[in-house]
């Protein structure tokens, strides 16, 4: 058996019907050219031959007695994988956005306990003829990083896969669950160590939370001319801040990697940064349309990894830190250097003390009385009076830079499909793929029911920001405006509907050897954004030369 840590038992806790507690992702597939064969037997047989590879396919939860710790991990022992892996046929006509709205839908619902906390959807009756992989895994197993780990497991570099050592037969347990006794003495066990841990930790953790009251000198040498002048404690209340239901909805959204490094590398800021000012420019429309902008700047929960490199364990390993979004200074430019300005006194604070965040602590008694809080806090509404911490949740995992394939199909697009949870409705998670940048958001639909709108903002606020890099001088260090203009496109995706223009492709990037994906989400950036994202008078009529050859996909 395997103790599951503090932290990871926390998203147990923290679970209700209302807020589910899986992450999950969206892939779109190109079947091999002449597939003339059922790929949700053929992706059956392939996950039949590679759950070995990583634990989260193979355990489930244990519970102690009297829930009076946290659960373990024991071996399941008899996989039923006509139960994991699913599939489902979309009525016609099979487009995207109804793709996209069965996903939502298929996010709502709670993992079974009782059974490795995972499950697979095979998705075809798409128009574009492609296949869908949508993935739900428990956060009690996983997090963001631990998940480009546990894709290595099951996605491939070739089409003909690779070859997969079976696993080494061991012999099976005669009982089917373990015995009070064993887990009651296992449970003792581990809160003991624990509180041994945070005994021998007290110290340094002492040391770390009085060094928060020195100041950072190397952060003072920065120049904070453009940081908020304060961060308030609390974020401003907005109709994204409220108690949550079961019901969800879902967009995906792409982007150019290219295009998005080349404007972090123009102003000086970090990728992250140009995610968080994309964001940040699409909510400031999206609430201004109902005059529901706040004075005060909106605020990002931003998870940030403690994950050490190589560590590719399936647990989680991870804290957050507050970034302003700024969305109180109209200028797009000063925006991106403000939340660059705050995301970095927030990393910086973070960094002082990150070596004695506790991912494991002492859990006694907590299954029943988290569980208990958490389900007043969601159900009494209690969460739309209370001052929320954060506006929205924004998260950014660094992909695979390569192609990958499942099961012989080529992955053309990798949308995270996250958490919402009560008072925060809206989480926007970006990775990383292939050249591109896929956002997924996932919101309670009764708080977000236009969350296409969002998504459509997010690509204005893309162009604009790209279209300034042409008009606002570099920052120091930069390369200059005429000469980063030719960052390279990344691989174009083809719409479902429209293909992409072939004079757009006309060059491609080093890591464009690989087939262009083909992604039902993809449409152009030519058409008109929405009239209240339209650039400012700042921004130059024409597009540059990189606004001109790269191009946007969105999975609209």
């Amino acid at each position: 058996m395997k103790h599951l840590s503090g932290l990871d038992a926390t998203f147990l806790h923290l679970e209700t019907p209302e807020m589910p507690m899986h992450v999950g992702s969206l892939n779109v597939l190109d079947l091999p050219k002449g597939y003339k064969g059922d790929f949700y037997e053929d992706a059956k047989q392939f996950m039949a031959s590679r759950i070995h590879l990583a634990d989260v396919f193979t355990r489930k939860l244990a519970l102690m007695p009297f829930d009076m710790t946290n659960p373990v991990w024991v071996a399941d022992e008899d996989i039923d994988l006509d139960y994991h892996v699913r599939h489902i046929t979309l009525p016609r006509p099979g487009t995207n956005r109804q793709l996209q709205q069965y996903v939502a839908r298929l996010h709502s619902t709670l993992l079974d306990r009782s059974r490795p906390m995972w499950e697979f959807f095979i998705i075809d009756g798409l128009k574009s003829g492609q296949v869908a992989l949508y993935t739900k895994v428990h956060h009690a197993g996983i997090d963001g990083q631990a998940g480009v780990a546990l894709g290595k497991a099951i996605f491939d570099l070739e089409p003909a896969g690779r070859v997969v050592k079976p696993p080494r037969a061991r012999a099976r347990s005669s009982g089917y669950q373990l015995g009070m006794a064993e887990l009651a003495t296992a449970a003792l066990r581990n809160t003991a160590q624990q509180y041994v841990k945070l005994f021998k930790m007290a110290p340094a953790i002492a040391r770390a939370l009085g060094g928060l009251a020195k100041p950072d000198e190397k952060a003072a040498e920065k120049n904070t001319a453009t940081a908020p002048k304060k961060f308030n404690l609390f974020a401003p209340r907005t109709s994204l801040n409220v108690s949550i239901t079961n019901q969800r909805t879902f967009a995906g959204r792409t982007i150019s990697l290219a295009e998005t490094k080349h404007i972090a590398k123009h102003f000086g800021v970090s990728l992250n940064d140009v995610v968080m000012a994309t964001v940040a420019g699409a909510l400031r429309h999206y609430l201004a349309d109902n005059n529901e902008l706040p004075a005060k700047p909106l605020v990002a929960g931003v998870p940030v990894s403690l994950r050490e490199a190589g560590d590719e364990t399936s647990n989680n390993q991870a804290s957050m830190i507050l970034v302003s979004l700024a969305t109180d200074i109209t200028d797009p430019v000063q925006r991106l250097k403000a939340i660059n300005a705050s995301s970095t006194s927030s990393k910086s604070t973070m960094n002082r003390f990150k070596a004695v965040i506790l991912d494991d602590f002492p859990t006694f008694a907590a299954p029943w009385l988290v569980s208990g809080i958490a389900s007043m806090v969601g159900r009494s509404g209690l969460v739309n009076l209370l001052p929320p911490a954060a506006n929205v949740a924004i998260s950014n995992v660094a992909g695979a830079p390569f192609p990958m394939y499942f099961a012989g199909a080529l992955v053309t697009s990798y949308y995270p499909v996250s958490i919402a949870s009560h008072g925060t409705a809206l989480n926007i998670t970006v990775q990383s793929y292939n050249g591109r940048m896929d956002y997924g958001l996932i919101a309670c639909r009764r708080a977000v029911p236009d969350i296409t709108e969002i998504g459509d903002y997010m690509l204005a606020e893309h162009q604009l920001l790209l279209g300034l890099t042409q008009t606002h001088p570099a920052a120091a260090g930069a390369a200059p405006a005429k000469a980063a203009a030719a960052p390279e496109p990344a691989p174009v995706a083809k719409a479902a509907a429209k293909p992409v223009a072939k004079k757009a492709a006309a060059k491609k990037p080093p890591a464009a050897k690989a087939p262009a994906a083909k992604a039902p989400a993809a449409k152009t950036v030519a058409r008109k954004a929405p009239a209240k994202a339209a650039a400012p008078k700042a921004a130059p009529r024409k597009p540059a030369a990189p606004a001109k050859r790269a191009r946007v996909a969105a999975a609209a």
